[in-house]
Formats: structure tokens, sequence, C-alpha cells
């Protein structure tokens, strides 16, 4: 055991060596890299060391911090309600807009990649669209209006399907069928766009050397070649979907209200953005946020789990 342990020290001790080295070596390049750590431990990590702490805390901004322990997470978890309403709905559009968006963009692209160049860039700028037009969900506003004069009731009574306007936004049970849908038209964006540039810097000689060493089909060419050649992308990609799928807020805030019929489109951001600026309960925001980026960190290594097992 002691020989074991000695040669692990002098292993690490090699290792840290050589890691020195290569910083020496490596000095004007760590020099280039210093503004933007700079910044992004100031605006990044910072502020989540800030979020942490005060999780554990009563803070509401005017008065000094006063430590709690893990009473805010306590009434989260076993109190709170409506927190219990957001988490259900946050995982249903993550399930949907996260998982089943990730999906259908790619698919898209796969399925645009092989079209004449000018049906690509119309396609691509189709679903590109609702990612640079940020209040582009308003339409869905007046198009499934709670009264006569929203587009879909205003059909569907002409035509006499109903008598009385269906209540979008309203009515608990229909509003998230609702929402959901608008968050997936918007979802599909960047993802999209990573995904349509990947395949299009594969290298097509990796398709003949392919063909030549055993496959015989479409479907072995995506799974072989293809998705490992394009990991990048599709981690990136992962990442995208999964921050604006826990991030949803705007969507239900503009189009259900705020607060949402029996908090019917309530989501985790949602309850976080109630607690912080209308309630000014920065202790309990810090654990909503604190909570929502364990989660989000958890999908991602679940995504790039699932990645790493791509063509093998």
């Amino acid at each position: 055991m002691s020989d074991l342990l000695k040669k692990y020290k002098e292993k690490r001790l090699l290792q840290l060596s050589d890691a020195w080295h290569n910083a020496k070596v490596m000095k004007f390049c760590y020099l280039f890299l210093l503004p933007y750590a700079v910044l992004f431990f100031i605006f990044v990590i910072l502020p989540i060391i800030n979020s942490i702490y005060y999780g554990f805390t009563n803070f509401n901004m005017l008065e000094k911090p006063e430590f709690i322990g893990l009473r805010n997470y306590i009434n989260l978890f076993l109190q709170d309600e409506v927190f219990q309403i957001s988490v259900k709905n946050t995982f249903l559009i993550a399930m949907i807009v996260g998982v089943v968006g990730y999906i259908m963009a790619f698919i898209f692209a796969w399925l645009i990649n092989e079209l004449p160049k000018w049906v690509r860039a119309v396609v691509v700028l189709f679903c590109y669209a609702p990612s640079i037009a940020g209040n582009a969900y308003l339409i869905f506003g007046t198009i499934f209006r709670d009264d006569a004069m929203g587009w879909v009731n205003g059909w569907l009574i002409k035509w006499g399907f109903i008598s009385q306007p269906v209540l979008f936004f309203t009515d608990p049970a229909n509003v998230m069928k609702v929402i959901i849908p608008i968050c997936l038209w918007m979802s599909l964006g960047t993802g999209f766009l990573s995904f349509v540039a990947g395949l299009k810097g594969i290298d097509q000689s990796m398709y003949e050397a392919g063909y030549i060493d055993g496959i015989q089909n479409r479907w072995q060419e995506l799974w072989f070649i293809t998705l490992p050649s394009m990991k990048p992308m599709l981690l990136f990609g992962a990442v995208m979907s999964i921050t604006q799928a826990f991030n949803v807020s705007d969507v239900p805030r503009a189009l259900a209200g705020y607060p949402s019929t029996d908090y019917a489109a309530r989501t985790v951001v949602t309850h976080l953005f109630d607690y912080a600026f209308s309630r000014f309960e920065m202790g309990y925001a810090s654990a909503i946020a604190t909570v929502l980026v364990l989660a989000m960190l958890l999908c991602k290594k679940l995504f790039q789990a699932i990645l790493n097992r791509v063509g093998k």
C-alpha cells in the first residue's frame, strides 16, 4: 500500500510539474485570456456564489442579510405549493420544448441539408426568425385572444364549431396547451442554426469511406458518421435547449397574465421573478435560483452522457 501511495504521489507531482511547465510556455496565451476570465468571474462566478450564500439568508435588499440556514429550502420544497406547480410546469416545458424541440431542430436541419441553397436559406430564415424577433410571441395574444375578437375564436364561431369563445389563456385546462407550442416554435432557432452549420462542415470523404467500410443506408450513415462528427454542435444545441426550456418566463407572463389563473402557467423563473422583484425577498429568490441552476446542470450532464454514447 505504501508503495502504491508513493507512486501515486510521484505521478501527481509529475503531472503538476508538466502543467506548470505548459503554463509558463503558454503564458502569453493566458495573458490574452485574462480579460475574459476577469469578466467571467465578476459577472458569472461571483453572482452564482452570492446567490448560493443569500439562499441561506433572509434578505430584503434593505436590511443586512440574516443567516437562517436551510429554512428557505425547507419552505420551498415542503410548504410552497405554488413552487410545486411551477416545477411541474417547468419540467413539462423542458421535456417538450427542450427534448422535442432539440430533436425537431436536428431533423429539420438534416432534412434540408440536401436541398438547393436558396430553399435552405428560406427554411433557415423561417426557423431562426423567432429567435431574433424577441417579442414574436405577442402575435399569439391576438390569435388566441379569449373573446370573439381573437382570430381562432372568431373563425370557430363563424364556422359554427362553438357558440362561446374558448378561454385559451384564462382557463387553467387550456393555457399550457397553447403556451407550450408557442415556446416550442420559438426554441428552434439557435440550435437549428448550429446544426445546419455542423452538417455543412462535415467532410464528405468520410461518407465515401463509410460506404467502403460497410455502411448500407442513410440511417447507419447518420448514426456512425453524421452524429459523431457533430458532437460539439450537438452539445452546444443541447445546452441552448436546456437553457431556453428552463428559463421560460416571458411568454407565460405576457400571454397568460402575471399571475396566471390558479398559477396554471407558473414556471420556476416566474416564481423567482415574483419573489425577487415583486416581494423583494431576495434570500428566498436566491434559493429558487440555486435549485434551478442545479437542475440545469444535472440535465446538461444527462445530455452529455447520452451524446457520449452516440456512434458506439
